[in-house]
């Protein structure tokens, strides 16, 4: 189909493009960008007063496909994707069964190009059902799609194991995605400090996270393997980070959408929509987190998809299941810390765009060039939405099935800005607010 976005404004973030044009698109292309274009379109959008932006990218969604439906299906939660402007999205591995065999994995990548709501990238696991003792066939599963490897949220407590899977992973040019927490330091329930000790929860100390960090920057520096830091939450780990960095260190790192705007005091009492992973911390870890994400030392902001269950949810706060809706908000959030920063539209969309896309590198083929941004001859993966509407987060507000969020409460004090007009998947309507 040929479709035509008018008048809006848009932006690419890594051309540095921004200007109100019009947007030709067919055959799942972006076939031409600028004024007045006129080529026979079957369909007209038009986006006068809008912005025109590359689809989102999203390096942290659970989808819950295979093995816990209940929680979230492959079809609602795409469309949640879409729902958000967000076009590609990455999943960790620890489904059910875990994502350890490449006939799973094809399973799944041919599943998600029957909705053609979103593209979806899938991690492989690092070590056999996730168990940390021997290696998968990264060879096998990257052939069957996977862009990189992964423990999701299990930690390697054999370092052994750890540093042998970084090894094979370097020789083949592979990715390691690793989620720096400790597995004895991080078994508690909240951050440890004033608000988990007068509330009787068990923390979790800062310790966990630079304990890991400390482990897996020693492993690079032998193996100069690529590594991304997944959803740091620490102000002593974005230091490390940097440090990291100035050193030449191949890593990269992401933080969440929960870590970016709230602190452990948004817990209140015992509200079991802020039992998240990791946990919340103090406010001077989230404004380290805010100004690292500007600054660039973290390379991109990731939704923390991970729906939970409503009878997972309602219980006390130590056993409730963690985890949180976040596909929907993931671009709203981005604007709200862009604009409490200071930051430019160009570059806030960036860190949910075109940076994402770098840390995705080679492993998405041909699609590495133009993902993530609005370039002729391009993929048509398109985000149109309104800066200036403002919305209220709530269940009925949401295409997930995962209703709970840390947003949907009057307590956070937020009315969130951008509303999503539609989105296009290689140039095929994938959601539209009409």
């Amino acid at each position: 189909m040929k479709i035509l976005i008018r008048n809006g404004r848009v932006i690419d973030p890594a051309s540095g493009r921004d200007e109100v044009a019009d947007l030709a698109i067919a055959s799942g292309r972006i076939v031409a960008i600028g004024g007045a274009l006129d080529f026979g379109a079957e369909r007209v959008i038009d986006a006068t007063g809008l912005v025109v932006a590359p689809g989102l990218v999203d390096l942290a969604a659970r989808l819950r496909e295979p093995g816990r439906e209940h929680e979230g299906l492959l079809e609602s939660e795409l469309a949640a994707a879409a729902a958000g402007g967000v076009t590609s999205l990455v999943c960790p591995p620890d489904t059910d069964p875990v994502l350890d065999e490449p006939g799973l994995v094809e399973m799944l990548k041919f599943r998600a190009r029957k909705l053609s709501r979103c593209r979806l990238f899938p991690l492989g696991a690092l070590t056999r059902g996730l168990a940390g003792n021997a290696l998968t066939e990264m060879a096998e599963l990257s052939t069957a799609g996977c862009v990189g490897f992964s423990q999701a949220d299990v930690a390697v407590t054999d370092t052994l194991v750890l540093m042998r899977a970084l090894q094979y992973a370097g020789t083949y040019g592979y990715t390691v995605w690793l989620r720096p927490q400790d597995a004895w330091l991080g078994k508690g329930v909240a951050a440890a400090g004033a608000v988990a000790t007068r509330l009787g929860l068990s923390g979790v100390p800062v310790l966990a996270e630079t304990v890991a960090l400390h482990t897996i920057f020693d492993l690079v520096r032998a193996t100069r393997t690529r590594v991304h830091l997944c959803r740091l939450s620490s102000a002593a780990g974005v230091a490390l980070l940097r440090a990291a960095k100035a050193e030449g260190l191949p890593v990269t790192a992401d933080v969440s959408i929960n870590s970016l705007h709230l602190t452990d005091v948004d817990i209140g009492y015992f509200n079991a929509d802020m039992r998240l992973s990791p946990p919340l911390r103090q406010g001077a870890d989230r404004d380290a987190l805010r100004a690292a994400l500007a600054d660039g030392t973290i390379d991109a902001l990731v939704s923390d998809h991970d729906p939970v269950a409503e009878d997972m949810k309602n219980l006390p706060f130590g056993e409730a299941e963690p985890g949180a809706t976040g596909l929907e908000l993931l671009l709203s959030l981005a604007l709200r810390w862009g604009q409490d920063s200071g930051m430019s539209l160009p570059a806030t969309l960036a860190r949910v765009s075109c940076d994402p896309v770098r840390v995705l590198g080679d492993a998405i083929g041909s699609l590495a060039s133009s993902a993530g941004r609005l370039v002729e001859g391009g993929v048509a993966d398109v985000c149109v939405f309104d800066p200036a509407a403002e919305w209220t987060v709530s269940a009925d507000a949401l295409a997930s099935q995962g209703k709970h969020t840390p947003f949907a409460f009057a307590a956070t004090g937020m009315a969130l800005p951008g509303r999503v007009r539609a989105t296009l998947v290689a140039g095929t309507l994938a959601y539209t607010a009409d």
